[in-house]
């Protein structure tokens, strides 16, 4: 499983008038938030127990490496999970803080669109784009 949500959300449709990041819309995503945190959880246990489940040990050392292969993937995809349940922890103490939709680089709101799609953004589309902008100048 990928690392991304799986389920889809109704995407948040604003009143007409209401503020941004209102108590409604924070309810919203702390909602998205520990959805998705539940859901990575519960595919980590489940590694977990198939893990010790079907551990075999083969004579044949093509089918160890193999098997080792499978686990070593499996081990970096759970290690990617459990940063991304660090992350999704530290965005929900932000909208506790009240700090969850403003980009952290400018301070303008990141915007509804961008936090539906990407629940976890620290950014806004115009600093993101400049990071990652840099980012391919550096690795050159």
């Amino acid at each position: 499983m990928s690392v991304e949500k799986s389920k889809t959300f109704a995407p948040y449709v604003p009143k007409k008038g209401e503020t941004y990041m209102s108590a409604r819309q924070q309810t919203h995503f702390r909602k998205i938030l520990a959805e998705w945190k539940a859901e990575l959880s519960q595919d980590i246990d489940r590694t977990v127990h198939t893990m010790q489940d079907e551990a075999t040990v083969f004579a044949d050392p093509n089918d160890r490496a193999s098997q080792e292969s499978d686990i070593a993937l499996e081990l970096r995809n759970r290690d990617r999970e459990r940063k991304l349940i660090k992350k999704i922890d530290e965005t929900i103490a932000k909208i506790e803080g009240g700090d969850y939709g403003y980009c952290e680089s400018c301070g303008v709101e990141i915007g509804l669109k961008r936090l539906e799609a990407r629940p976890t953004a620290t950014l806004c589309i115009d600093c993101k784009t400049l990071d990652e902008m840099r980012e391919r100048q550096v690795a050159k």
